[in-house]
């Protein structure tokens, strides 16, 4: 039987920036009815490949071809037209306004120039029934949890404006299961194959392999800005995948997980007594000794933030007191917590870590310049060996630091900002989810790295949703449930993630 026409084909797809050739005659092609994944680590191309799909980069070379006609992709605005839809990981939704609203919204049906408000609940109502959600439009997109909101961004990138859609042929979903829990990830899998069975073509964006085996019938693998492989899911086993997108065999993980943590720990660095806020998490003990890494388990909105930020100063506490090395601090401000040696890495790098649009330099910098006053400006010649100390020994790519950080990609970025903390030698790293969103190489560098610094010395306090990589690193697992430090739990061989989820699930340590 001869294989269908591709409803997206991209030849030879080039696009070089200064300095970079992001892409390097890559080919791609998604067929009608199908869930495609694109697989890479970070750096690899995948999201500059995308962004010439849709038209926020232009072509440097090559030819796309749709429905088997040449098209040249200018804008974003003229990608949606010719029926490629683009839902990324932020939902970029307004909460205040209904869920009819948010799904036409610029499209509204209108007669006489006004909006009319019943015909845009019906259509809205008429197309969430259709794709299986059960979603009342007439409620506040703010009401609803952040996996309906991304299922409602992706019922918009489906409306056309009449309201008959879907009049999408190519859905890019870029890492949209990366905030959301199992029971949503399932919910979203679900509209997912029912896309796929109207025959919409699905690109697909995750770094959780078990979900690309999961719901993908094909991957396309990038490595380095070139193409690597085209294969079916059921060909390729993880192993093979994982070999194909690190260029090498599987020995980097292979290290890190027969790595065990050195069991001797040093005396108590920071303690936490009775600390806590007022509709942020309860009032907690916590002790973190010398070269210990604590690791927080629980699930979404579970407080592993919170108790996070308090200990940062980037939230106040109303109760409570926290000394380090045995005398009390103030930390009513990050300014405080990195005067005593603690460090903290954001969940969201993007709007609460990095500043996009300055330097590689500028943004490791940052906080050693603001721990000596801006009044004492940095010697540049010791700003420059700093920065360069560090680019070298995070090994980031680009190794240019006068790139823009906004340009990297977030394994790199995520770099980027260990380095600005790691350049002020603090004696306590907090790191919340430092792994979210990177590809696998990333993840063994940086999970390699805690265990160093824990080697050196170093306390650190790592956030992570995904239990294995808790257990893996943490000589001490503190377990967070509705907002409550419940269980705080010496790691050993007889802890596994069923231990952990049972005390997760009832409150307390079994």
């Amino acid at each position: 039987m001869a294989e269908p026409r591709p409803v997206l084909e991209m030849t030879g797809i080039v696009k070089e920036f200064p300095g970079v050739r992001a892409l390097s005659d890559v080919d791609f092609r998604l067929f009608p009815g199908e869930i495609h994944a694109l697989m890479g680590e970070n750096g690899a191309g995948k999201s500059t490949l995308i962004k010439v799909l849709t038209g926020v980069y232009s072509l440097d070379g090559g030819t796309i071809t749709l429905d088997g006609r040449s098209v040249r992709i200018a804008s974003p605005l003229q990608a949606q037209q010719a029926g490629i839809s683009t839902v990324y990981q932020e939902v970029n939704l307004c909460p205040n306004l209904s869920v009819a609203e948010n799904i036409f919204i610029g499209r509204e049906p209108t007669r006489l120039g006004r909006i009319q408000w019943k015909q845009l609940r019906r259509r809205a109502a008429e197309l969430v029934d259709r794709l299986g959600l059960d979603i009342d439009v007439s409620a506040p997109l703010s009401s609803y949890p952040l996996a309906v909101q991304q299922l409602v961004a992706i019922v918009r990138s489906l409306g056309t404006g009449d309201g008959e859609g879907p009049g999408t042929k190519v859905l890019v979903l870029d890492e949209p299961t990366s905030s959301l829990d199992r029971d949503e990830v399932l919910q979203l899998f679900a509209l997912m194959r029912r896309l796929k069975d109207e025959g919409v073509a699905i690109l697909f964006v995750s770094h959780f392999l078990d979900q690309i085996y999961e719901v993908c019938d094909r991957m396309t693998v990038l490595r380095n800005g070139t193409l690597v492989g085209e294969h079916m899911v059921r060909d390729l086993d993880q192993v093979g995948l994982v070999q194909l997108m690190l260029g090498k065999a599987m020995g980097q993980l292979d290290e890190l997980h027969e790595h065990q943590l050195r069991s001797d720990v040093g005396e108590t660095l920071l303690r936490a007594d009775g600390l806590g806020r007022t509709g942020g998490i309860a009032p907690f003990d916590l002790e973190i000794k010398k070269g210990e890494v604590i690791g927080l388990a629980g699930l979404l909105g579970s407080g592993r933030t919170e108790l996070a930020r308090l200990l940062f100063g980037a939230d106040q506490p109303d109760a409570g007191k926290v000394s380090i090395g045995g005398k009390q601090v103030s930390m009513s401000a990050p300014n405080d917590a990195i005067g005593a040696g603690v460090a903290f890495c954001s969940e969201n790098r993007k709007s609460e870590g990095l500043v996009p649009d300055l330097t590689v330099r500028e943004n490791i910098i940052l906080a050693l310049q603001a721990s000596r006053g801006w009044t004492r400006p940095i010697p540049v010649s010791q700003r420059d060996e700093l920065v360069a100390k560090y680019i070298k020994a995070l090994d980031i790519r680009p190794a240019n630091p006068e790139a823009r950080v906004g340009q990297l990609s977030g394994g790199n970025q995520q770099k980027v900002l260990l380095a600005r903390w790691l350049i002020t030698q603090p004696k306590l790293l907090i790191l919340d989810e430092p792994t979210r969103g990177i590809d696998i190489g990333a993840k063994a560098e940086i999970q390699k790295l805690v265990v160093s610094l824990s080697e050196d010395g170093m306390s650190v306090l790592y956030i992570a949703a995904e239990l294995e990589e808790v257990l893996r690193l943490s000589h001490t697992i503190g377990v967070l449930r509705d907002r409550r430090l419940v269980a705080q739990i010496a790691n050993g061989p007889e802890i596994t993630t069923s231990r952990i989820l049972e005390t997760i699930a009832s409150g307390e340590h079994q």
